[in-house]
């Protein structure tokens, strides 16, 4: 991965990710891997998403890829639950342009997260494959 995202401003700068961060990826893809160590982050860990038991909450950022919604449905409370009141959550599915198989959108995701509390605030196209979509606790939840 170069230090460029794909429209020309640098990733980890489009994602908010900075030093001293606790963060967490979840099924980050073999293409994105420098992410985790694109800043001098407190922490960063990279893990499937079956493999959630044991970490600690409190991260500043969680960016979750999957391709499916049972993923979304199954993990959007906990992850709420995993990050810190003022974090984030990026969950990042396939353009459609990409051509792989999924059935999660923009809309699918708004319509997993809405109810438990979170919002969106912002889009991003993360990659040539992925696009992404930032999520926060609302406001009179933290």
């Amino acid at each position: 991965m170069s230090d460029t995202g794909y429209s020309g401003t640098p990733l980890a700068q489009k994602l908010g990710l900075k030093d001293g961060q606790r963060v967490l990826f979840i099924d980050l893809p073999e293409t994105l891997t420098a992410l985790a160590s694109s800043r001098a982050f407190a922490e960063a860990h990279c893990v499937d998403a079956k493999q959630m038991a044991g970490l600690v909450p409190g991260y500043d950022v969680i960016h979750l890829f999957t391709t499916t919604r049972a993923v979304l449905e199954d993990l959007a409370k906990p992850l709420m639950e995993m990050i810190a009141r003022n974090g984030m959550i990026w969950v990042s599915w396939p353009k459609k342009a990409a051509k792989v198989v999924t059935d999660i959108t923009e809309d699918v995701i708004r319509t997993l997260v809405l109810p438990i509390g979170l919002v969106d605030i912002k889009v991003c196209a993360v990659d040539q494959t992925w696009s992404g979509l930032k999520l926060v606790i609302r406001k009179e939840l933290r």
